[in-house]
């Protein structure tokens, strides 16, 4: 489960990212609540603006954020960012410690993250491939879900404690000082460790390189489109938990920071459980989008905030066997020159899609109640599953088969599920 532990720098980077993650989500967690209980009077639609705001630019910038990410040097990409989003939360800690801090503040400072998390994200997840190698691929990717996860889960619990001592400005001051950690690590690796190739010469249609390799892959099509769907509708959780512990169970940042961590404490889970699977693939996918989809149906109906955050482990769990069997399968299936670029465009689907449903999912809450926004987050999960079974059945031959009295499910290996595909040097995808 930890076999990429003994890697010395994947132990540096680990160890690094957890610090800075979370202070992340403590970040996270003070800045919806800024927004929710002091700059506006419970507007779920302004917290689904600055969801907006902060997710949107991954799939604006998309594809020069897979360029960057595939032709720099990925750790000197990631010092540069890293050092960025610590100051852009300075910058907002100090605005908050002054009393001057309006709504249109925090709205400019998460488009500003967002631009930085743009070129942050594809980076990050390609530079795990640089720590470790392709042998120990899945095991890195799913502690590094871990390493996350457990920072989400210490972080809002930490975040509801410190919003009732010292307040929101100081947390985001705490959440500035926490990059230093990730920034040393970078600095302190060692270089002739990385498992890293010549980088790619720029040709004609670089850019596009990316959209044309997808294209030709239907496996890695299918998991966007679900991916797309569960990100739009389904990963909304800022707003499902916020509101739910504010406006149903009329609870404080405490609850909310608990309530966060309980799903927290199921995506750890997930995590740990995904370590141990050398090749997640497309049926694992299936069954976690559908364990998603029922899970958030219950936690729709759940009466009270205990049983609510029992539930919400079952939704972490489910959502992150989801999330890192996705990463997984796309980089295990990638070509290394094309990593960056396969990762970008899944980040631009994952994170893009809140701009368009961040929003509406607030308009919901506002309009109908928290309970119907969690329904249509379950809907997105049923959907997603559906996607899934469609691949199978049309690419994998999955049937029920009929032997001595048994019905047997009967699914095919693909070859484009397990091999990647291979890019020529001049990146042009045969």
């Amino acid at each position: 489960m930890f076999q990429s532990l003994r890697s010395y720098n994947y132990r540096l980077w680990a160890g690094g990212a957890l610090v800075s993650n979370v202070g992340t989500w403590m970040q996270r967690i003070g800045q919806d609540w800024l927004v929710l209980t002091v700059l506006t009077d419970h507007s779920a639609t302004a917290v689904g603006t600055v969801m907006a705001l902060q997710f949107g630019p991954p799939l604006l910038l998309l594809p020069l954020t897979g360029y960057a990410a595939d032709h720099w040097d990925r750790r000197k990409l990631l010092l540069a960012t890293q050092a960025a989003a610590g100051l852009l939360a300075l910058g907002l800690g100090l605005l908050t410690l002054a009393g001057v801090v309006q709504l249109w503040h925090v709205y400019g400072f998460a488009l500003g993250l967002g631009c930085v998390t743009a070129f942050d994200a594809p980076a990050r997840q390609a530079f795990v491939s640089d720590l470790v190698s392709d042998e120990h691929l899945a095991n890195a990717v799913a502690l590094n879900s871990a390493s996350f996860n457990a920072a989400r889960m210490l972080g809002p619990a930490v975040a509801g404690v410190l919003i009732a001592a010292i307040g929101e400005g100081w947390l985001f001051v705490v959440n500035a000082g926490s990059y230093a950690a990730v920034l040393v690590s970078l600095y302190f690796l060692r270089l002739h460790e990385l498992h890293t190739e010549a980088l790619p010469a720029h040709t004609r249609g670089s850019l596009l390189a990316g959209f044309r390799y997808v294209w030709q892959r239907p496996d890695l099509v299918a998991v966007l489109v679900m991916l797309l769907l569960m990100g739009t509708f389904g990963f909304n959780f800022a707003i499902f938990i916020s509101t739910m512990s504010v406006t149903v169970f009329d609870g404080d940042a405490s609850q909310y920071g608990l309530l966060t961590s309980a799903m927290a404490a199921g995506t750890m889970s997930g995590a740990l459980l995904s370590a141990r699977r050398p090749m997640p693939g497309m049926v694992l996918m299936a069954v976690s989008a559908a364990g998603f989809g029922v899970s958030v149906a219950l936690a729709a109906a759940m009466p009270g905030p205990v049983l609510f955050g029992v539930v919400l482990f079952f939704v972490g769990l489910a959502a992150l066997t989801f999330m890192t069997a996705s990463t997984s399968m796309m980089q295990l299936t990638t070509e290394r020159v094309m990593r960056g670029r396969v990762l970008a465009l899944r980040i631009a689907v994952v994170m893009g899609g809140t701009p368009l449903g961040a929003p509406l999912v607030g308009w919901v809450v506002d309009r109908f109640g928290a309970r119907w926004a969690l329904a249509v987050g379950a809907l997105s999960g049923i959907a997603a599953a559906a996607v899934a079974v469609n691949y199978l059945v049309r690419h994998r031959g999955l049937r029920l088969s009929r032997e001595t009295g048994r019905l047997r499910v009967i699914i095919e290996a693909a070859p484009a599920d397990q091999v990647p595909v291979r890019v020529a040097a001049g990146e042009r995808v045969t």
